[in-house]
């Protein structure tokens, strides 16, 4: 990606007007090239002119000539200094308008390789940017369009079918379940951009942590038993946070947790913590990459692919809801740390001994 602007990028060498144009410049005093002549110039006429009035006696054509060739001298030692003293500079912008600074020189002062710093976090971001409205588009592409085109078969034989009473209330359902899910996604991916651009607003109170785990075990429990799954919840605690919030951050990870675990899911309150934590396979790359809007690679979890865009919309969510709380959200590998003794035998795990902990961090939770 080439970084290019107006201001930096000098024209075509070949070209007459551009030419024209850099030597007007250089003779106008808003250049630095000029100003830095002008101050060089005149600290080294000023004190010559100064000791010329004070040791001579009157003015004659010698002491004007002579001073006329002091100021000429002062100006070229100037014009000299001053293209070397922003040499570096010169050297910056040619590389910026090639989109190639990333390497720093020898010679580069402290501030040019500040400017450079500058210029590649800009451009990084800006990388960053792009990746992230691609993917956005590969979500609206891939993601939306495929519950949509599953709506219109469904209602195109909805409506032009002769379906049976049983078949059509089928059908229906399936409709209401593909609007279900599409819904669901708009909601995600609005509240990620809202998130990302820190418009979080919390309504803090006093709230029950137990009784706001035990809602979202409830809710999720007809999926868990889909999955022939152990949903748990343990601990107590009380804390000063925005309930709604709170819960749709747990929410989004407990339903990872069911998504991919194998036997066992937990919801628990220890300490200052809220942790949720299942027998699943984990994540396949670094919390960090995974937990961003809009990432702009698909992410294979679980031999499962997804897709541009989608992978790490929950846990962005959750990050950014613990952040907001004043706490944080960690993901490790640890031991089992459930109510009771786990669900599954040793045989049944790969490795029993570690299980996916996430962990969110309150300020503080009162027993």
């Amino acid at each position: 990606m080439t970084l290019r602007t107006s201001v930096l990028s000098p024209a075509p060498e070949g070209s007459g007007r551009g030419k024209r144009g850099r030597d007007r410049q250089n003779l106008s005093l808003r250049t630095l090239r000029s100003q830095f002549t002008l101050v060089i110039a005149l600290l080294a006429f000023l004190p010559n002119l100064v000791l010329t009035l004070i040791s001579s006696a009157q003015l004659t054509w010698v002491t004007f000539l002579w001073m006329l060739a002091v100021a000429l001298l002062s100006t070229i030692i100037g014009y000299v200094l001053s293209g070397a003293l922003l040499q570096p500079l010169h050297r910056l912008e040619v590389e910026v308008g090639e989109g190639d600074f990333d390497q720093f020189h020898r010679d580069d002062p402290r501030e040019i390789r500040a400017l450079r710093k500058a210029f590649g976090s800009l451009l990084t971001r800006l990388r960053t940017e792009q990746m992230r409205r691609s993917a956005f588009m590969a979500t609206l592409v891939h993601d939306l369009k495929t519950p949509l085109i599953a709506t219109g078969h469904l209602t195109q034989a909805l409506t032009e079918l002769p379906l049976p009473e049983s078949e059509r209330r089928e059908v229906g359902r399936q409709i209401q379940a593909e609007t279900a899910r599409l819904l669901a996604l708009v909601q995600q991916m609005a509240d990620a951009h809202r998130y990302e651009r820190d418009q979080i607003r919390l309504d803090c109170a006093p709230t029950d942590l137990r009784e706001l785990l035990d809602r979202v075990a409830r809710r999720l429990t007809p999926q868990a038993e889909a999955r022939q799954l152990r949903l748990e919840v343990c601990g107590e605690g009380r804390a000063e946070v925005d309930a709604a919030a709170l819960e749709r951050a747990i929410g989004n990870l407990t339903e990872n947790a069911v998504r991919y675990a194998r036997h066992t899911v937990t919801l628990q309150i220890q300490g200052h913590t809220v942790t949720v934590q299942d027998d699943g396979p984990g994540l396949s790359a670094p919390f960090e990459e995974l937990a961003q809007p809009f990432s702009a690679q698909p992410t294979t979890i679980a031999g499962q692919q997804y897709t541009a865009g989608t992978a790490g919309l929950g846990l962005f969510i959750a990050h950014r809801i613990a952040l907001a709380h004043g706490g944080e959200l960690n993901y490790s590998r640890t031991p089992h740390a459930a109510c009771g003794p786990p669900a599954a035998s040793p045989a049944a795990h790969p490795d029993p001994a570690l299980y996916t902990t996430f962990t969110l961090v309150l300020p503080e939770v009162n027993p």
